[in-house]
């Protein structure tokens, strides 16, 4: 049988703040949320922001305030709220309206003198201008004598168009929960992120490896733009155009791979698969279908699947908003009219709109093949039954979309109705839309739901769209899609598109259903992550909530093992709870094995038939991998 991919666990980070126990999609229908979820979600956004801390056995406000936990919004509730979510460039980044920048400056000289000036001898371009009279005055100093011009480049500082993103959460300091050695912000967000995805899921993690072959554990996970802050690539290639020196660090850990590497070597130990691509605004997908059709081969049993983006820095910023794809202040005021720009409404889906916004984040899922998952005990937070990918042929423009994303939707969808059937396809499926905020985009994706819809006579097709709240987080983009739609899965509450006045008129809305209000939908079975990626890079996954996973692994296994599984999965909620409760108070424990735990490889064993790691309790087999045995001698 082929094996079903379940997810057993979800952690992360990006504008809404925590991935775990639906945290980040809570903030997003906070409005909808009942007493005692709002308050959970208030107290572990507050403790993550370093609002509140805990002392002793109390809550105390970052002012010295002892508060309870239903005090907490009264007491930084604003604080809250202005500091997540898509709003105005913190100038932890850089300044928006005073963003550095080289500028040219051109002198010439205006009397028959030239230009006269002294400097330091070690300062003198290599080599010196022909045009250059140079006169020692001493060892170290010297007068140059330039004839007629000379041309410098000097600080200047210019006032942004783009001055909104989908920032981490203001006071998230990933770098000082553990020994962060001056890693770029993106490896950071990833430690927190994996380690939130682990802790997740309620299991041992060594446990975990114990109960599979060391090759049968596979990380899946890229960037997009790779690490472009100070300490990756954005300083390998900025330091000499400044004066600086090159570290020995920014070009290792700038790497688009580096996510995966990271999560093998310091917190998972993994052995086995590693796997890193990237597809522009479907990275995430990509790497779930690499571990998804490896889970349904049998190569992997455990999989986290990854993906990290933080490049909030001018350099990309201007990148996109040169090709006109970002919202700008310009754009904006047009659109509503006004001198004021509201920043938490720059991305707009599906709305009228004028480009979109970017964020940064990371988001780890952990999957396991459905007979290990009832082995462990582990939670089913569902299931990924296929992940589809097609390109869209020939292109005029690179960036323009095309056909690719009718064939992965409408696949998805035909996979969906053969395995459920149209009635909850029909009834209880909903999209989460790639929805970048583009007026393209609002057209032309909506389009290929209304020819699917018209295809499998679907009405009334519900459809969320997170980048209206965290931003085009790029890579992680549709890791934050999925994170949505596992929290309408466990919530019942449809997320509306809340930063659009209405439905733009020439979004083929006829056979959907977009709202600018959250609301109750009920049970849902199915959900559709689509991602439209620059290039041609589409993708299309389909998920199945808890409820349709459990029947699908009752008809697989009896309700015999299922019985078994719910006394196991009693132990594991208990571990959920505790890590909730901890990391709601912001005791996260990030998992960092610096060095800890290494593979002394003089004691490896190895024979014809079997390869033993030392601190691997199963042998890695060397036979049995012939696929091609009919052809063999």
């Amino acid at each position: 049988m082929t094996a079903l991919p379940i997810i057993v666990g979800m952690g992360g980070i990006n504008a809404a703040g925590r991935t775990s126990f639906h945290q980040a999609y809570r903030r997003i229908v906070l409005d909808k949320l009942d007493n005692d979820a709002r308050a959970d979600t208030f107290l572990g956004l507050a403790t993550l922001m370093n609002l509140v801390s805990v002392d002793g056995d109390n809550l105390v406000t970052h002012h010295g305030d002892v508060i309870s936990k239903s005090e907490v919004e009264a007491k930084v509730g604003e604080q809250v709220i202005a500091g997540t979510l898509i709003r105005r460039i913190e100038k932890n980044h850089f300044d928006v309206d005073a963003t550095h920048w080289q500028q040219k400056l051109t002198i010439t000289a205006n009397t028959e003198q030239g230009i006269r000036f002294t400097c330091r001898k070690k300062d003198l371009p290599t080599p010196v201008p022909s045009s250059w009279v140079v006169e020692e005055v001493d060892a170290k100093t010297v007068n140059v004598h330039v004839p007629e011009q000379l041309e410098v480049k000097h600080d200047s500082f210019r006032d942004n168009p783009i001055k909104a993103a989908g920032q981490l959460p203001t006071g998230f300091e990933p770098a000082k929960m553990y020994n962060s050695r001056y890693q770029p912000r993106g490896l950071q967000a990833t430690i927190f992120a994996a380690t939130d995805a682990i802790k997740s899921t309620g299991l041992d993690w060594d446990g975990v490896m114990s109960r599979v072959k060391p090759d049968e554990i596979g990380t899946y996970s890229a960037s997009v733009a790779g690490q472009m802050d100070n300490e990756g690539l954005g300083g390998l290639v900025r330091s000499r155009l400044k004066g600086e020196r090159v570290s020995t660090k920014q070009l290792a850990l700038g790497l688009n791979t580096m996510s995966t590497d990271f999560i093998n070597a310091y917190v998972t130990g993994s052995v086995g698969t590693t796997f890193s691509t990237a597809g522009a605004c479907a990275t995430f997908l990509y790497n779930l279908r690499a571990a998804v059709n490896d889970i349904q081969a049998g190569r992997t049993r455990v999989a986290v699947v990854a993906s990290v983006e933080c490049a909030l820095t001018p350099e990309v910023i201007e990148g996109f908003g040169n090709m006109g794809a970002l919202a700008n202040e310009e754009g904006l005021k047009k659109l509503d009219n006004t001198d004021q720009v509201d920043h938490r409404r720059t991305s707009r889906p599906f709305g009228e709109n004028c480009g979109f916004t970017i964020g940064e984040g990371a988001q780890v899922a952990i999957l396991m093949d459905d007979k290990l998952a009832l082995e462990l005990g582990a939670e089913v937070m569902g299931s990924v039954v296929d992940v589809f990918v097609n390109a869209d042929g020939v292109k005029k423009s690179i960036t323009a979309p095309g056909p690719g994303n009718y064939i992965t939707m409408a696949k998805s969808v035909a996979l969906a109705q053969e395995i459920v059937g149209e009635e909850s396809l029909k009834e209880r499926s909903f999209i989460l839309a790639h929805g970048s905020s583009t007026p393209q985009n609002r057209v032309t994706e909506s389009a290929i739901y209304h020819k699917v819809a018209e295809a499998f006579s679907i009405n009334g097709w519900k459809l969320a769209a997170p980048k209206a709240y965290v931003g085009h987080t790029i890579a992680p983009a549709s890791g934050d899609q999925l994170a949505m739609a596992l929290g309408v899965f466990s919530h019942n509450i449809m997320p509306g598109i809340t930063t659009i006045d209405k439905v733009a008129d020439d979004v083929f809305d006829e056979h959907l259903d977009i709202r600018n209000y959250h609301y109750d939908c009920g049970d849902m079975d199915i959900a559709f992550i689509n991602s439209k990626g620059f290039g041609g890079n589409n993708a299309t996954a389909t998920v199945f909530s808890p409820k349709v996973t459990h029947s699908l692994l009752a008809k697989r296994h009896g309700e015999e093992a299922l019985n078994g599984y719910q006394q196991k999965l009693a132990q594991t909620t208990k571990n959920q709870e505790a890590y909730k409760e901890a990391a709601d108070l912001g005791n996260y424990e990030l998992i960092y094995r610096f060095g800890n735990g290494m593979v002394d490889e003089s004691q490896l064993t190895l024979d014809q038939n079997e390869l033993h790691i030392p601190g691997f309790e199963e042998a890695i087999k060397l036979t049995g991998n012939n696929q091609y045995a009919d052809i063999s001698k």
